[in-house]
């Protein structure tokens, strides 16, 4: 694939991604330190065709969005931690009516007002289950410039693949980061772009949600001769409500399995100095450049760390975890939270003894902390 060079920073690019990949609306409020999404979109949007809109709140802002996906288009809303609580309903309701779009969420400290302009990584359970119900969450997470932009990039054919929202995590460090970025053309881009799958056959035999058990929903766009219904109750084939017994049970349990049985085409992941390490550090986002630069000092004194980095958060690498935690005995958990994700390693690693290097104090760590902590290991 060919690539170009820009020297931009992580929002800005986020904001290009999106209109590379086809996104023809944005509906959003501003909100630090996700503002320059917003305002950089709003430029590009208009000279492409498209539209941005800047709502009363954060709530119609992804009410907007929902509604231009409705009828066919690829549709963002950007946002930081409370911009994401305020769309939490929202994001069910396109969970459960299995309307695609991406949301970006630049995160910063909390919870409520919290550390507006100081960076965290303290949504990432929010980013699991940020609405109430079952289905199953994707969520991915840059860990660079480039991937401000390459995620973005896949976000929109991961929603339009799974028929539903995708949430892509930057924090403040990364969207805020200014600095050189090899990414893909607009041309590459744009071939490939994968359009979410149409009926088109006969309007009396188009049933949207009547799909197999591990399927997305099939969502021809409104207004061209295909009648179907959205609501957020459970609903039959053709998206009425209803209560009947078994249908709601595949219903729910479809919005897992479309995911949790494909999970191979989600799941992505860095492996940095892994095929000899004996001590495994594990970090994503901002928080992995850190550890990418404690891992070359201590390689330098002799120790042989490495760095696993999931990109796709939700579903977690789970397999790709253990493999690698039942080889190595020292792991340790890199984060900007109080160890959300840790959690979550614990569980894939089927071990307890995993340590941790948390901060919630709204700045970064330093390489020279984790030096510190490995050799405490």
């Amino acid at each position: 694939m060919a690539t170009r060079e820009v020297i931009s920073t992580g929002n800005e690019l986020a904001a290009m991604a999106a209109v590379d990949a086809g996104c023809m609306f944005f509906g959003g409020y501003p909100l630090t330190p996700s503002s320059e999404v917003m305002h950089v979109i709003s430029d590009l949007l208009p000279k492409k065709g498209g539209v941005a809109i800047q709502m009363e709140d954060e709530i119609a802002g992804i009410c907007a969005v929902i509604g231009a996906a409705m009828v066919g288009q690829r549709a963002l809303t950007a946002t930081s931690g409370p911009g994401m609580s305020l769309k939490a309903e929202q994001l069910g309701l396109a969970q459960m009516t299995e309307v695609p779009l991406v949301c970006v969420n630049v995160m910063r400290g909390g919870p409520s007002t919290g550390l507006p302009t100081r960076v965290s990584q303290g949504d990432i359970l929010q980013a699991k289950n940020p609405s109430h119900g079952d289905y199953k969450s994707i969520t991915l997470c840059a860990g660079s410039l480039a991937e401000c932009y390459t995620e973005v990039v896949r976000a929109f054919n991961l929603a339009d693949r799974f028929m539903q929202p995708v949430i892509v995590l930057l924090d403040e460090t990364i969207g805020h980061m200014h600095g050189k970025a090899d990414i893909p053309t607009a041309e590459d881009v744009e071939a490939g772009i994968v359009p979410r799958k149409r009926f088109d056959g006969p309007a009396e035999e188009y049933f949207p949600y009547g799909v197999g058990h591990d399927e997305p929903a099939v969502l021809n766009p409104m207004y061209e001769g295909y009648r179907y219904h959205f609501t957020g109750l459970h609903h039959d084939k053709n998206g009425y409500p209803t209560e009947e017994i078994e249908t709601c049970r595949k219903l729910i349990q479809r919005l897992e399995d479309k995911v949790a049985l494909h999970e191979d085409e989600v799941e992505s992941y860095e492996e940095f100095m892994m095929d000899d390490a004996e001590v495994m550090i594990i970090a994503y986002g901002s928080v992995s450049l850190a550890a990418k630069e404690s891992i070359r000092h201590l390689r330098k004194e002799g120790i042989k760390a490495g760095l696993f980095r999931p990109i796709t958060i939700w579903p977690s690498p789970a397999v790709k975890i253990k493999e690698h935690t039942d080889k190595i005995e020292k792991v340790l958990v890199v984060e900007l939270n109080i160890g959300q994700y840790h959690s979550e390693i614990q569980r894939a690693a089927a071990r307890l003894d995993i340590d941790g290097l948390f901060k919630v104090n709204g700045r970064p760590i330093s390489p020279h902390e984790i030096v510190s902590k490995v050799k405490e290991l």
